[in-house]
């Protein structure tokens, strides 16, 4: 697949299931008539009811020093100037007592897709979403235990993950402007809860929108290429990052940090591919990572990265 094909499915008012790579390089799609929900499940903006379930992913995380060693290289890359916000990432192994399937169906999240026997996410960052010719985004930075001391208060006076939120709402407001007009950023640094398995998070947002025109169906694949890699989940400068991120993370996303969504023939929403679980050779991996910044302090980008190891 690729997504010229995706645009004769928006031609032809087809419904589909579509999700890529992280580098936009891999495209799989699916009309939706097609679909067999042995292989592939989703939901996409779903409003569920909280199913509680005990902390069963038993990750065996990579030691605070090998982290700090990719750590230190991107700090030395913004110092040069090649890169102002990267999000670092690695693959954690984990140990679950339960299947894809299994797990799918416990997670509490809006956005899920399980692919086959392969892998599995459940996201709470909505990428974007097209309806009534507008299209809307919603990039999500910003992460603190919602169990802190004035949680809500002390994340939005971080001037640290204020800095990071800007840079990213800056990036995504530039990537709109590609494709759509009348851009602007509708809502800034709005707060939601995350369930994170036994804790529960609060995560900061923002929502942009622009006029995306009404011939937008036949060219829906387009669009989405044109905004891939999503800027959330990888930084900016967009092109001089991407090749940071391929030389210090030194191993393969693959779907990690892709997007995955659903045109039904009259809109499309679509979800970022975090909080993602992968079957390897060798077991089960969680992908997860956090924004670096000039002012991020390893340790706490380290346990970032651990806190995002679960099923909601």
């Amino acid at each position: 697949m690729t997504f010229e094909d995706l645009n004769k499915f928006g031609k032809q008012r087809v419904p589909f299931l579509f999700f890529c790579d992280f580098e936009a390089k891999r495209v799989e799609a699916f009309p939706l008539e097609s679909l067999e929900s042995e292989d592939i499940e989703y939901e996409i903006n779903q409003t569920y009811t909280y199913k509680n379930h005990t902390h069963f992913l038993n990750p065996l995380p990579t030691s605070f020093v090998s982290y700090k060693k990719k750590f230190d290289k991107i700090i030395e890359k913004i110092k040069a100037g090649e890169t102002y916000i990267l999000n670092l990432t690695q693959a954690t192994a984990i140990a679950p007592t339960k299947t894809l399937r299994e797990m799918f169906h416990l997670a509490n999240a809006s956005y899920k897709l399980r692919f086959k026997d392969k892998f599995l996410c459940f996201s709470p960052e909505q990428f974007v979403q097209i309806q009534e010719n507008h299209i809307h985004t919603f990039p999500m930075k910003g992460t603190i235990n919602a169990n802190v001391a004035n949680a809500s208060k002390k994340i939005l006076a971080n001037q640290k993950e204020l800095a990071e939120h800007i840079m990213v709402v800056d990036l995504l407001r530039n990537d709109l402007s590609i494709v759509a007009n009348e851009v602007k950023v509708e809502q800034f640094r709005y707060i939601t809860e995350i369930a994170a398995g036994e804790k529960k998070l609060l995560q900061v947002s923002s929502h942009i929108s622009g006029n995306i025109g009404e011939h937008w169906h036949e060219n829906i694949g387009t669009i989405l290429k044109k905004l891939l890699p999503a800027g959330s989940i990888s930084g900016a400068p967009k092109k001089s990052t991407l090749s940071i991120i391929n030389d210090v993370e030194a191993y393969e996303r693959g779907f990690f940090t892709g997007v995955f969504g659903v045109y039904d023939g009259e809109k499309f929403d679509s979800g970022v591919m975090i909080r993602y679980i992968e079957k390897t050779d060798k077991g089960f991996v969680y992908k997860s990572g956090g924004g670096i910044t000039l002012d991020s302090d390893a340790h706490s980008e380290y346990q970032e990265l651990l806190d995002k190891i679960y099923l909601p």
